[in-house]
């Protein structure tokens, strides 16, 4: 259904041509739209209109017309006054707002079409039937972004995000729940993943207003047909998920840049469970203490290069041996040898993994 607000910019744009007063009143009696502000006096006329036969007529000095919407009756416009002109350009207004309708249902259509498309709730002939009808192309390059937004909503969310995309009529702009902004974008042949990346900047740019860090942006692996086009949704869902588990600092995410964190992703909590004892035991890296911890993230960070990180960390090369030495004995891994180092690496992502699971069952 078209809202109140496109109805009133629309007979307001009218006025503006025409210099001629117009009310838009459903079939309920209920004024959707007006130029001026005594309407109530013609709602009864309005109300008794709809029973008639007549398309149009003159009644209490205006030409009320009907508009349908495929041979249902939808609205009664009224056109202040009785003459010719007026007729004329009541009819040009019944002839715009048929016209919003049916842009408008191709739109709710659509956007019906795109949200079973990516929650595979549609079978594969059923995809080229609907997407025919809809006159979407089938074989063009497309990827999928989440916008995910965790402020309290105020409204504009989506419409923010369809005014970036909103003159290309082969993106999809749509919401499959209360959080999430969901963008279906055709992709051109000579475009890859550093212009898909662009595009995420500029989406997160539209909501720097000092609350940007609430805003997270995902996206998918670009699909060559539209029966693929699912495929990069879950691969966005689940970028949108790595990415808050073990790259917090990043607000826009890819699903090719996950790296190992796609692969810890998709492992049971059962076996994480089995990794980490057979790793430390009965202890957890929860157990050790900030020094510690600020101890291995520097080395880390610093490819295991131990005068760097003393350095950086402001203390001896000796105490910082001596840390990675109790790190040892109550560890069984020297973080010194590579090997040890990717073992215990990967076991930090798996706590913080199992974590992450932990807090989404609450």
């Amino acid at each position: 259904m078209i809202s109140n607000q496109i109805l009133q910019n629309t007979i307001d744009g009218l006025k503006g041509i025409a210099r001629m007063d117009l009310c838009i009143i459903d079939t309920d009696g209920k004024v959707m739209a007006s130029t001026f502000p005594e309407t109530e006096v013609y709602v009864n006329s309005a109300l008794a209109f709809v029973d008639s036969p007549a398309d149009s007529q003159v009644v209490q000095g205006c030409q009320f017309f009907k508009v349908f919407d495929e041979h249902q009756l939808e609205y009664i416009l009224l056109a202040k006054g009785d003459s010719e002109d007026v007729y004329m350009v009541g009819k040009i207004a019944c002839f715009q707002i048929q016209n919003l309708l049916v842009a408008y249902k191709e739109r709710f259509d659509k956007d019906n079409f795109v949200k079973n498309l990516l929650l595979d709730n549609l079978l594969l002939v059923d995809i080229y039937n609907r997407a025919k009808k809809l006159h979407i192309d089938t074989e063009v390059r497309r990827v999928v972004y989440i916008v995910e937004t965790n402020r309290e909503k105020d409204g504009n969310e989506l419409e923010k995000v369809r005014s970036l995309f909103g003159g290309k009529a082969k993106d999809f702009i749509t919401a499959v729940d209360e959080k999430n902004i969901i963008v279906v974008k055709e992709v051109a042949e000579e475009e890859g993943y550093e212009e898909l990346n662009k595009t995420a900047e500029v989406i997160l740019d539209l909501f720097r207003d000092g609350e940007e860090n609430e805003v997270h942006i995902a996206y998918g692996t670009i699909v060559p047909e539209i029966k693929e086009v699912s495929r990069s949704y879950k691969e966005a869902r689940m970028a949108l998920d790595v990415g808050k588990i073990f790259f917090e600092e990043r607000r826009i995410i890819a699903y090719s840049t996950l790296g190992i964190g796609r692969l810890i992703y998709q492992l049971p909590i059962p076996l994480c469970k089995m990794f980490i004892k057979e790793i430390f035991g009965r202890k957890s890296p929860d157990d050790f203490d900030e020094e510690t911890i600020t101890t291995i993230n520097k080395f880390f960070e610093n490819s295991l290069n131990v005068s760097e990180t003393s350095r950086q960390l402001y203390i001896h090369r000796n105490t910082l041996v001596y840390r990675l030495d109790k790190l040892q004995k109550s560890t069984g891994l020297d973080l010194r040898i590579f090997e040890d180092a990717i073992t215990f690496k990967i076991a930090l992502m798996v706590v913080k993994y199992m974590k992450y699971m932990e807090s989404m069952d609450y």
